[in-house]
């Protein structure tokens, strides 16, 4: 028993000299410097990591804030498409009327073909205004993308596929075909 309270004096003789040694403290110190910057390194690699994160959430987020604004632009500028096909049927009937008017009839009913050239007109601004356009087409070489042939004529006078008559008139809404023509176009020819 009494040789282990002999060796206890000797170690805390030892632990005080270690504790009141300079070399002992800047060790310690350094140590803890040294531990201290590591896990300053540590963290700040985790900020980049999460500072790549956040970026690369925040562009994803942003480029699919763009492409439905651009869907929803392109589903609106289009969305007419079907009710304005529609109405090409009362275009083509005005313009039908308007081109049966004779002289005789023009006597007659001048006041009810002004009425209906009136409606005509106003049709075309409306179309005008939600981008619809009138192609014409009438003189030129035909266009697949723009027109379909209905019936082939013999014209030496003229270059082969030149358009004669147009049966129905093509249109587009915002540069996108909406209908297109039904021509006649030549045979022969140049």
């Amino acid at each position: 028993m009494s040789h282990k309270n002999t060796n206890r004096p000797q170690e805390d003789k030892k632990e005080n000299l270690q504790q009141n040694n300079p070399n002992n403290e800047l060790k310690q110190e350094a140590d803890e410097a040294t531990s201290a910057e590591a896990e300053i390194a540590k963290l700040q690699e985790e900020i980049t990591k999460l500072k790549d994160s956040f970026l690369r959430a925040y562009a994803e987020s942003e480029n699919t804030k763009k492409r439905c604004q651009q869907e929803l632009e392109k589903n609106t500028k289009y969305a007419l498409a079907s009710f304005a096909k529609e109405l090409l049927g009362v275009a083509d009937n005005l313009d039908r009327a308007l081109s049966a008017v004779d002289e005789k009839t023009q006597e007659q009913c001048g006041s009810f073909i002004q009425g209906v050239e009136m409606t005509q007109k106003e049709l075309s601004h409306v179309f005008e205004k939600f981008g619809i356009k009138k192609i014409d087409c009438l003189g030129k070489i035909f266009d697949p993308n723009f027109e379909r042939v209905v019936q082939e004529i013999d014209d030496p006078s003229k270059p082969a596929g030149t358009i004669i008559t147009e049966l129905q008139a093509a249109y587009t809404i915002n540069d996108r075909i909406l209908r297109e023509a039904m021509v006649i176009v030549t045979k022969g020819g140049k």
